[in-house]
This record gives structure tokens, C-alpha cells and sequence, in this order.
């Protein structure tokens, strides 16, 4: 729906024109101006002409930076700069406006909703909608803080809850769990998914929950551990809700891995009933977005991901195994070469295989990434809708709440991580499945009545959702933030000289140890030394270059800065954020925790 002149106009007083004198400013009352509440708010068409400002909140991903699934990420992110100890109380740029001010649009429309008279169950619609806006708002906001003060209202300069100190985490969930549930109760089940349903209200619960429930049993910090179990009820419930009522199922024509990528890399998800919410980007209106980015440019991903991807036996790859690049994808699930550029992969608009790049890691994304010329426009502009919410998500919650409640049985495995298998051609997840040793390794912490389930069940989930933005996330609720500590690394390298990576069998790139020094190469035929792409370990002036391999003129692609610069992940002070000193000196209530006041 297309917003009239004076609607628009109100939502830009609305939005935030009024950020000019104090950095509480955005939580504060609108300065007078001839558009009112009581102008504005009068029937149900005029929240939803409201709400529709709403949709620019929605959050989504199509990268995992920030966590062990990248090797490098050149431009440095603010978890890498998290353990390499430079970010503090006194440089840390959170909790400003654009932190908080998304809050004020949303109170104000539940502060004046009372003025609205028509259908209650239309006018409840949309009350939901602001709310489920609401709840992800401070979802991100614990996430980030754990204890943050509730602003349910809009405030006034003159109101002392302005400069209130933080509501316990414990409260502030409450208020999340009631925003959140209202809204799957009162948003309708039907409106088109590209808008928000009960079914995506219901996802969002589900999310949090499992979120907070995992959250609380892992953290001991928090003391809130004897709690834990009834987040994962709300998680199982709401999940097998979807499963049940909502319609939905995992989009499977037969076509494996292909199936699998088209969730991500297609013009339209108009008719894919996977999707719970998706975003609709549209080449008619040159709205587009920038997912195809994820290929060769800053950063590629780790081989602890690729290492996550099984055998199609359904038995895992060794542990430390030195498979060659053009080893590593046969016979494994075919989800990694759709999330993972292979060997012979051609970059949309060629027609010559990929040559991958040393500096990166090797291993380039291309989930995400459209296969169709026509849907990329320039550089930052191409078509294909994203997912926002999907059904996969939901049946891996269901599974993981119930494994860590200890009440998952082989029927719940047939019913969700089974779909997912069976969509790629994998073999069945088995309640008798053997304890794989590396994941025990990776997740020491990890209880529940079977282990060895709960951690295919963790393996699962990264690979299933692989770069959809999630595993950071999961990494911080299971208490694994010492993962981040790893300097993680690319492809194997077997020596210093030339290597095959399309796949044709003629060598296509060359590491060497500097440009000084290309002995390695100097017998291969001149029509291949030409058409090498050459990586130095050293530049000409005997300087590193950003990798190395990590057994010298041998080993896995690492990153120098990794070894000059040592990551140190500290717990549990990492798991949370600074409020920056100088919202600390504007309000003194507002206190530091775990450790980040030192």
C-alpha cells in the first residue's frame, strides 16, 4: 500500500527529525507539529498504513561473518576486534540512536492505538504486528546487553524513567514473551509471506525461546539456570504448531541440492511453502539488494564448515584430513557445494571455471549467490528474494528443544532433521547414532539425555543453515564463544609451487614464497605459467603477505594477522557488550556487567 502525502509526512516526524539535543532524545515525546495522534489514528486502514513503516526493522542474513564459519574477513568486524582486546567501554559505539530508536516508532503507535474504533480482531492485527516488532527489538537488545531497561511507552524530556538503570534480563524476557505471544495469537494466519503472520509471530517465538532456553541452562553467570526448561517447552510447542497448522512443508521436487539452492538464489519464493516470511525484491521496481556479494570479495568461508558437511554415507570426514581442494567435495552432502564454491564453479555472467584466491582462503561462498545474468545489476543490485523465516528453521528448533528437554524421539527425528536429509538425498539421523569425537571436541559443554543426538542435531543446524546470518547466535547461547578464538583456516596446500583448482587437471594457481622465488614452477610449460594466478607468501620487499601456510612451504591457508595479532575469547565478559562510558555519565544508573567496567 502506497502512503498519502499526510500519512508520509506524520511517519518522518515520526522517524527522526527530532533527534537534537541529548542522546535520550530518541526515546522522547514528538515536538508539536500539525499532524496529531489524534488525526492520524482513527481506523484500522491507518495502522496499517503505519505499520507498513514497521517492515524496514525486519532483520536477515546472507553471510555468517563474525563467526567460525569464515576464515578471513579482510575488513575486520566487530567480534574480530572483540578477541583481539580493542574494543572497551570507552570506544564501544552502541546504545545511541540508531541502537534505540526503531523503540519510539513502535511505542508510538501502542500509545495512541485507544483512538483507533473499528473491528477489534482487525485493530489486535495490527496492536500484534507492532509488538512482534517490539519483541524482536529487545530480543536483539538482550542478545547484546542482558540487562537493558523496557520502555513500553513513549517518554516525555521530564520523565524520570528516562534515565532509569537496566531492568533485569529476567523481566525484560517476560516482556518479550508477552509481546510475542500476543502477537501469534492475534496476528491472522493468512496475508501473503511477504508480510508478518501468526506463522511468522509464531517462528520469531520460537526463535527467542529456544534462544533464551539454551541461553539460561548453559550460562551459569546469569543464575537463572533452574528456568531453562520452560523456554524450551514454549520453543517446542510453538514449533510443532507450525508443523501442524500452518501448512507449510520442505520444498523437495526431487531435484537434490538444486532444490536447496533455489531457496536462496531465486527471482521469486512467491509459491515456495517452505517460506514462512521472505523478502520480495523486484527488478521492475529496482529494488534489489546486495546478497551476490558473497562471492570473492572480503572474506570466504572456514573449513570447520566444510569439515561440518558429511559423507554421503552419512559417516563424518576425519578429523584434520588434508583433502585437496579438488578432493574435498566428492561424496559428500550436496549442500556444501551449494554453499561452497567447488571446483569448476563459473561465476555468473563467464563462461571459464573459477580460480579461487589464496588471499581469501579458498573457499568462496556462494550460497546466495544468483545463478541467472539477468537478476545482477551492477555491483551492489541484484533480484533474488531472500528468505526471511523458513520452514527448516522451524523443524531444527523443534528438534533441538526437545533433545535438550529430553524428550526427542526417532518419530520427532523422522518429522524434522530427516525432511532436511531427505530433500538432499542424506541418509537418516538415528537416535542410536554414534558419538562423533570432533563435535564432543567442539562443544565440551553441551548436555541432554543423548548427547551424541543433541550434537548431529547442532551439526545439522550449520550445515542446513549455513550463511543465513544464525550462527554467531548459536554459537553465544551454547557457551561456545571459545570457538571464536581459533584462528580459523582455508584449503589444503600440499607444497609451495602450482595447483589445480577447477578441476581440469592443468595447475590454475601458484603459492610460492615470494616473487623473487618461482623455482617451484619453473618446469611447467609456458602456456600454463601464463595463465597462472600467483600468490606470494612475501612480497617483493620481503614483507608477510596477509597469509601464510601453517606448516611453512606446507599446510592449511592461514591469516597473518591471526598469527601476529593472538584472539583471546574472555568468559563470560565477551558474551555481552559495553554500554559506552559516555551513556554511563549521561546516566549513572546504568551499570556495566560481567567485567566490562575494568
Amino acid at each position: 500500500m502506497k502512503l498519502n502525502q499526510s500519512i508520509y509526512m506524520a511517519m518522518l516526524v515520526l522517524g527522526g527529525t527530532f533527534f537534537t539535543s541529548c542522546e535520550k532524545d530518541f526515546l522522547q515525546r514528538d515536538p508539536q507539529s500539525n499532524v496529531t495522534a489524534a488525526s492520524f489514528f482513527k481506523t484500522p486502514a491507518d495502522l496499517q498504513t503505519y505499520t507498513n513503516g514497521l517492515y524496514g526493522q525486519l532483520q536477515f542474513g546472507h553471510d555468517d561473518l563474525n563467526s567460525d564459519n569464515i576464515s578471513n574477513y579482510n575488513a575486520s568486524g566487530e567480534v574480530d576486534n572483540l578477541v583481539r582486546g580493542t574494543i572497551s567501554q570507552n570506544n564501544y559505539g552502541g546504545w545511541d540512536k540508531s541502537d534505540w530508536g526503531s523503540l519510539r516508532s513502535i511505542n508510538y503507535l501502542l500509545d495512541h492505538v485507544g483512538t483507533v474504533t473499528g473491528n477489534q480482531a482487525e485493530i489486535n492485527h495490527y496492536i500484534g504486528i507492532a509488538r512482534f516488532f517490539r519483541g524482536w527489538f529487545y530480543f536483539s537488545k538482550v542478545k547484546k546487553y542482558s540487562n537493558v531497561p523496557w520502555y513500553g511507552s513513549v517518554l516525555s524530556s521530564e520523565d524520570e524513567a528516562l534515565y532509569k538503570g537496566q531492568d533485569p534480563r529476567a523481566d525484560v524476557v517476560n516482556h518479550i514473551l508477552e509481546d510475542l505471544q500476543f502477537a501469534a495469537d492475534n496476528i491472522q494466519a493468512n496475508g501473503g509471506n511477504t508480510r508478518i503472520t501468526k506463522w511468522a509471530a509464531l517462528t520469531l517465538l520460537a526463535r527467542f525461546a529456544l534462544h533464551e532456553g539454551t541461553f539460561r541452562k548453559y550460562h551459569d553467570e546469569l543464575g537463572l539456570g533452574n528456568d531453562y526448561n520452560r523456554f524450551l517447552k514454549i520453543a517446542a510447542d510453538a514449533t510443532s504448531k507450525i508443523m501442524t497448522e500452518g501448512g507449510f512443508s520442505i520444498y523437495n521436487t526431487g531435484k537434490g541440492g538444486e532444490d536447496y539452492r533455489n531457496l536462496f538464489s531465486s527471482n521469486t519464493l512467491a509459491n515456495n511453502k517452505e517460506i514462512i516470511l521472505w523478502a520480495d525484491f523486484d527488478q521492475k521496481i529496482g529494488r534489489g539488494n546486495n546478497s551476490h556479494t558473497v562471492f570473492d570479495y572480503t572474506y570466504a568461508l572456514s573449513k570447520s564448515l566444510a569439515d561440518s558437511y558429511l559423507k554421503t554415507d552419512g559417516t563424518p570426514v576425519a578429523a584434520n584430513n588434508t583433502l585437496l581442494f579438488t578432493q574435498m567435495f566428492a561424496n559428500r552432502d550436496p549442500r556444501m557445494m551449494e554453499t561452497i564454491g567447488y571446483p569448476g564453479f563459473v561465476q555468473t555472467g563467464t563462461t571459464v571455471p573459477y580460480k579461487i584466491k589464496a588471499t581469501l582462503g579458498g573457499l568462496n561462498q556462494i550460497k546466495f549467490y544468483p545463478r541467472a545474468t539477468e537478476l545482477i545489476q551492477g555491483w551492489q543490485l541484484n533480484f533474488t528474494d531472500l528468505p526471511i523465516f523458513r520452514l527448516a528453521e522451524v523443524l531444527l528448533i523443534n528438534a533441538e528443544a526437545k533433545a535438550e528437554l529430553g524428550e526427542l524421539t526417532q518419530a520427532d527425528l523422522d518429522k524434522t532433521i530427516n525432511l532436511l536429509r531427505k530433500r538432499v538425498n542424506m541418509p537418516n539421523l538415528d537416535m542410536g547414532v554414534a558419538q562423533d569425537p570432533a563435535l564432543a571436541a567442539m562443544y565440551p559443554n553441551a548436555t541432554a539425555a543423548n548427547k551424541a543426538v543433541l550434537l548431529e542435531i547442532r551439526r545439522e543446524r550449520r550445515v542446513e543453515l549455513a550463511c543465513e546470518g544464525l550462527r554467531y547466535d548459536d554459537l553465544m547461547r551454547w557457551k561456545s564463544g571459545m570457538l571464536l578464538q581459533n584462528s580459523q583456516v582455508g584449503m589444503y596446500v600440499p607444497a609451495l609451487g602450482a595447483m589445480d583448482v577447477t578441476g581440469d587437471g592443468v595447475e590454475d594457481i601458484a603459492i610460492l614464497a615470494s616473487p623473487s622465488d618461482e623455482s617451484p614452477i619453473a618446469n611447467l610449460p609456458a602456456s600454463v605459467k601464463a595463465g597462472l594466478g600467483k600468490y606470494y607468501l612475501k612480497d617483493a620487499s620481503g614483507n608477510n603477505t596477509n597469509f601464510y601456510l601453517t606448516n611453512g612451504t606446507s599446510g592449511f591457508i592461514a591469516f597473518t594477522r591471526d598469527r601476529d595479532q593472538p584472539r583471546i575469547f574472555v568468559e563470560p565478559k565477551y558474551y555481552y557488550r559495553p554500554i559506552p562510558i559516555g551513556q554511563i555519565s549521561l546516566n549513572p544508573k546504568l551499570k556495566q556487567v560481567f567485567g566490562w567496567d575494568q
